[in-house]
């Protein structure tokens, strides 16, 4: 393996785009696809957004998901087609050019030319795809965008022309008069699940104006709400409640007679209508009227109604079914015979306005059906008399041409001329706005294709059941009533850029031809066709079998509809890939955002249905909405957000795919974007796992350093029989993780694994490196080291394969470098089958593992609290458990890793609970509050009165009866409270504890403890002094000490005692700066004063060679100028070098480069030592 720089020296982002150009060398993607041709089938269904647009992180996110899914599943020995895809037709689309070019009216796209319209279109669609493609791969993510679909290409369209041929032969296809949303901005129609898509907080007019009853003997007249002023000019009928209460009530005032609920009867209150005196003295004060939610609203108070009113009868709502009304406008005085009467449904409520509610049967959904039903008028005589661009047509004289919101306010003003306008103000309330156009939609009645959804409705919610969701309760809550309450869906627009509706159709509609595919067009009209688009069809007539002429309809596809029929047109079914498609329906996977559950998975779900009865897809994950870090949605105008190009280039794409996943956007729920919490990725997760590959190669090159055999790592299968206790809990804990992810994502839920990973991360390099630097650094022999370092290879290697769909760049960079020493590896991580899980898991280890740092952690906590630090050494530790098994462990082949950590001289184990703790119970409010209800009281009572010997009895079995229920272990906390020795303060003997393990700490002084907090304290500083000259944990330095204090009696007491430990933890003797040649190269020094009641100096060199002068001299029979000579060339010599020959000559070598000298031969140890701790070994030997 290659040398690697240090993790602050690591530059993510540039790594990734090395990695990037190796794919591109090995033509990785495809290589991939290759190599898994003949595995089963994975069908991905990718949906296409509008290339109209840059992506952003919500596109990112989403592309995330489905990348770590598609990698994950062609590891696990799957086939994964991914072809990207466009969605070329519709609003966004028709939107741009129409501002491009100016356009208003629908008018002007016709004086231009269709064929123009739509080209200009086409040339649009694609403006960003290079950008697209730059920006997806950038953040890692395989797919093809050579092999893309577009919902533009014949082929595609030809399948929509499929797909609506065989509903229409189901009698699934209908033409309907319908009111639906419609957007003035668009000049279209939206399907319901476009209209629920931007709601907003706006403030409209409210009006109550009067319609005088014809023939009433008091002059009454009904009081009708409305916020549309601008339908008034189209109302037909009026609306109340046959089961409400209606009053008739004379204004005190103006002797005016009005009609309204009773209940709603404080709405038209009108302190106007009073004399400015009874204003002042009425009951009815200021204060009172602060609570008015805006000028005039309908919320009025109750209270003192009646000082305003004389209620002269009351009747039944049945009673006014009817009743002929005088119209406010004689725009339709034509139909004054059906007209302008009451009728009854209870769509009126009256939590607002009258209970008599005005109908304009061309501009609500209600008004349409109730005026039908009750024969106002018919689906033939209905005239809406607004037009496609939103303004008035010829129809309402007075308003022609006006555009109708505009012309609110001269509406409200001829009510009140005509002497109707009881009242006026404003009301705030939530209303639809146009998606595309941001303008306010209206409801309008427009001539329609449907599909008949209703009827489809039982099956589609069994579909649904059938489906898997992340996470479920948007399957089955917010997907489920949307599906519920699905209506029939209008298909067509009335537009131009779009796959025009394939119905050949004669004058008077009584017969239809509906065009399955381009053949069949073809033949019919003896045409070729090269393009389905408008300006290329529209033109073509077909003859139909009693020698009419058939005509196109004008309309062309929802594009919702093109997108739904996405898994058939994607692959051109049923014009090829037939096999293909009838064996893997449903797909396998789909992904995509919230919003998706009225749009594209609706659509999916219901054109499959409806073809096939069955679901469209298998499994789905939704993700939520990424909004910026003030909680706002995303807005490039208001810059509220760092651009993911930035993000990626700062932290690298790796960093952002686990930041977006690791987050609650992919349970659903909205994520609060931050740029730090990137980087928080970086710091937690990819730093510690570099650093522990970082480790494991400096350790492997060290070897060749040394001149032992380069480093190959022992086969798995072995090194699961390693004798090392933490190599086998690190072994099952890697089992564990594979164990783990791959039961995530089985499950899809790809969320659980980051906090996972980062447990796994933590405990590889806090636990295994940290407790295993010896092995790992060869100070308990090659072969134990060979096989640490092999496990830790093993170990990064199994980690790498697991995260490469999460992680591709990182995992690739760390497999690059470790394959070179695996003979046969493959060119790629992203080749390699994910791992599966290989010999038991030990569960008992890694529980142990898991309570030692626990233990660990507590008895760090005490000696915090007594500021007793970890380089004082104290005497004695107690862990108290009753797990025999555990105690096991920890006082056998745990023991010396806690003491060692700890720097405590000795532990004892005890397994009687009660002789260092009394037992206390505490009922879990959380788990037991909702389910005993009133009985927790007495419930909670009787667990705290438990007796230690009672609590002891429900630990063995398991669970306890208290009063009359059965509580199990989860119910109740067992606390284990520490019961100190008598006669020992807490300043002696400390405990701390977490529920489950109990460890108490000996905190008394001990003098003979003191030599080995010392030499702990020496160590300490050695190391930051390596550290502060930046040498690396591999770098070869000879270490002197000097002491500075007068009496240097206790420094070297302590270095005689402890040098066995100093050398192990330092990895070289400590030598006295007496022993320090001229000719070593100080690498740093630095002087420490009253450290453990001592001063002292260390000096850190390069190892500097040291002769053995009368050996030398005699190889020149006393030559001391030769000999002399002979010194001078080896110490210019590079050490390391100079280390290889000798090693190579099996500690000789013969010296015959010297002018003027013989030949002789330097045997090292004899004549020459490599470093001053070799020299001073063998004089003291």
């Amino acid at each position: 393996m290659d040398d690697v720089c240090e993790g602050k020296d690591f530059t993510f982002s540039k790594q990734e785009e090395k990695v990037l150009e190796l794919w591109s060398q090995i033509d990785a993607f495809n290589t991939q696809l290759a190599l898994t041709k003949d595995k089963p089938e994975y069908i991905f269904y990718d949906g296409p957004p509008f290339a109209t647009g840059l992506p952003h992180y919500g596109h990112i996110l989403a592309g995330t998901i489905k990348d770590i899914v598609t990698r994950y599943q062609s590891m696990t020995g799957h086939h994964v087609t991914r072809r990207f895809g466009w969605d070329c037709h519709g609003l966004p689309v028709e939107n741009e050019i129409d501002k491009k070019l100016g356009i208003k009216k629908r008018e002007d796209v016709l004086k231009l030319g269709i064929d123009k319209y739509n080209e200009e279109c086409r040339s649009i669609v694609t403006r960003y795809v290079s950008e697209w493609e730059s920006v997806i791969t950038r953040t890692g993510r395989w797919i093809d965008f050579r092999n893309d679909y577009k919902t533009m290409d014949l082929k595609f369209m030809e399948s929509v022309w499929w797909v609506f041929s065989q509903l229409y032969a189901k009698n699934l296809v209908y033409k309907g008069f319908k009111v639906m949303p419609y957007s003035t901005g668009c000049k279209t129609p939206l399907s319901n699940f476009e209209a629920g898509q931007n709601y907003k907080d706006v403030s409209d007019p409210e009006v109550f104006m009067t319609f005088p009853v014809v023939g009433d003997l008091h002059g009454a007249s009904f009081v009708a709400w409305t916020t549309t002023p601008w339908t008034l000019p189209s109302n037909l009928a009026l609306c109340i409640n046959a089961n409400f209460t209606y009053v008739k009530v004379r204004n005190k005032y103006s002797g005016k007679v009005y009609i309204v609920a009773e209940s709603r009867l404080s709405a038209i209150n009108n302190p106007k209508e009073k004399p400015k005196e009874a204003v002042v003295n009425s009951s009815n004060d200021v204060s009172k009227n602060k609570n008015a939610k805006a000028k005039g609203a309908s919320g009025g108070k109750t209270e003192n109604v009646l000082d305003s009113f004389e209620v002269m009868e009351k009747f039944s709502g049945a009673s006014l079914v009817g009743t002929k009304y005088e119209p406010l406008f004689d725009y339709f005085k034509e139909l004054s015979d059906t007209a302008f009467r009451v009728v009854a449904d209870n769509y009126v409520t009256d939590d607002s306005g009258t209970g008599v509610v005005h109908c304009a049967p061309a501009f609500g959904e209600d008004d349409f059906r109730v005026c039908i039903d009750n024969k106002i008028l018919s689906k033939d005589n209905l005239t809406v008399a607004v037009d496609d661009d939103g303004c008035f047509t010829e129809k309402i004289t007075d308003f022609s041409g006006c555009y109708i919101k505009q012309a609110d306010k001269d509406i409200i003003e001829a009510v009140k001329a005509k002497g109707r306008l009881l009242k006026s103000g404003a009301f705030t309330h939530s209303y639809p706005y146009c998606w595309r156009s941001d303008t306010p939609l209206i409801y309008r009645a427009v001539p329609s294709w449907f599909v008949r959804v209703e009827l489809l409705k039982e099956q589609l919610l069994e579909n649904n059941k059938q489906t898997y969701w992340v996470p479920d309760f948007v399957k089955d809550k917010r997907f489920h009533n949307w599906l519920e309450n699905a209506r029939d869906w209008a298909i067509s627009r009335s537009r131009f850029w779009g796959t025009p509706l394939p119905l050949w159709i004669s004058e008077d509609e009584k017969e239809i031809v509906v065009i399955d595919s381009v053949a069949k067009l073809e033949k019919l009209s003896g045409i070729k066709v090269f393009d389905l688009h408008r300006h290329n069809i529209d033109h073509i007539t077909i003859k139909s079998d009693s020698g009419r002429v058939l005509h196109r309809v004008d309309d062309v596809f929802d594009c919702w509809f093109e997108s739904g029929s996405m898994p058939y047109a994607y692959i051109h079914y049923p014009f090829e890939n037939v096999e293909l498609f009838e064996k893997n329906f449903p797909g396998h996977f789909v992904a995509e955002g919230l919003d998706q559950t009225r749009g594209w998975f609706y659509t999916l779900m219901v054109l499959a249905t409806a073809l096939f009865g069955k679901p469209a897809f298998r499994n789905l994950i939704c993700n939520g909405l990424v909004l910026a870090e003030d909680g706002k949605k995303m807005s490039k105008s208001l810059k509220n957000y760092p651009s993911p190009m930035e993000v990626i280039n700062d932290y690298g794409a790796d960093a952002l795919r686990l930041y977006l996943i690791n987050s609650p956007v992919v349970r659903a729920e909205p994520l609060r974007f931050k740029k730090e919490g990137v980087y928080g990725v970086v710091r937690d997760v990819f730093l510690p796992w570099y650093n522990a590959y970082r480790f494991l190669v400096q350790n492997t090159k060290r070897l060749e350093v040394e001149g032992l055999a380069p480093f190959v790592p022992f086969d798995q299968a072995s090194l699961l029989n390693s004798s090392n206790v933490l190599d086998q809990w690190i072994n099952s804990a890697t089992q564990s993780l594979i164990h783990f992810v791959r039961q995530e994502m089985d499950g899809y839920r790809l969320y659980t694994v980051v906090p996972y990973l980062l447990k796994f991360l933590d405990n590889l390099t806090n636990i295994y490196v940290r407790f295993n630097r010896k092995r790992l650094k060869g100070r308990s022999g090659e072969e134990d080291c060979r096989i640490a370092l092999s496990t830790l290879y093993n170990v990064l290697l199994l980690s790498c394969k697991v995260m490469a769909p999460f992680t591709p760049f990182f995992t690739e960079v760390l497999y690059q470098n470790m394959r070179k020493v695996c003979k046969g590896s493959d060119e790629s991580i992203h080749y390699c089958s994910f791992p599966t899980e290989e010999g038991k898991r030990g569960e008992r280890i890694e529980q142990s593992v898991s309570r030692m740092m626990t233990i660990i952690d507590l008895a760090r906590n005490i000696r915090e609290r007594h500021n007793k630090p970890l380089k004082t050494p104290l005497r004695e530790m107690v862990i108290v458990h009753p797990d025999a098994d555990f105690l096991d462990d920890i006082n056998g082949k745990l023991k010396e890793y806690v003491l060692e950590e700890l720097n405590v001289r000795s532990l004892v184990t005890c397994n009687d609970t009660l002789k260092y703790a009394s037992l206390r119970a505490e009922p879990e409010f959380s788990v037991l509050g909702k389910r005993l209800g009133k009985s927790m009281g007495t419930v909670a009572k009787e667990v705290k009165a438990m007796s230690q010997e009672n609590i002891l009895a429900f630990e063995n079995a398991g669970e306890v009866i208290i009063a009359n229920h059965c509580l199990k272990l989860t119910d109740i906390k067992v606390l284990r409270d520490f019961k100190r020795p008598d006669g020992m303060t807490e300043n002696e003997v400390d405990a701390a504890g977490d529920g489950d393990v109990l460890v108490i700490l000996d905190l008394r002084p001990d003098d003979s403890l003191f030599e080995a907090g010392a030499a702990r304290e020496i160590v300490n500083r050695i190391q930051k002094l390596r550290k502060k000259v930046a040498l690396e944990p591999t770098d070869m330095v000879e270490v002197y000490f000097e002491s500075l204090d007068d009496d240097k009696s206790v420094s070297q007491r302590v270095l005689h005692s402890q040098e066995s430990y100093i050398r192990d933890a330092i990895g070289t003797q400590l030598l006295p700066n007496s022993l320090m040649p001229v000719h070593a190269v100080v690498l740093g020094e630095e002087r420490f004063l009253g450290i453990a009641s001592m001063s002292f100096g260390i000096t850190l060199t390069r190892p500097a060679l040291m002769f053995n002068k009368k050996a030398i001299l005699s190889l020149f029979t006393g030559d001391a100028k030769s000999a002399h000579s002979l010194q001078t060339y080896l110490l210019s010599r590079d050490h390391s070098k100079l280390k290889s020959e000798f090693q190579d000559g099996n500690r000789k070598k013969i010296i015959d480069s010297i002018d003027q000298l013989p030949a002789v031969e330097v045997v090292l140890g004899g004549h020459v030592f490599l470093t001053v701790g070799d020299y001073n070994l063998a004089g003291k030997s």
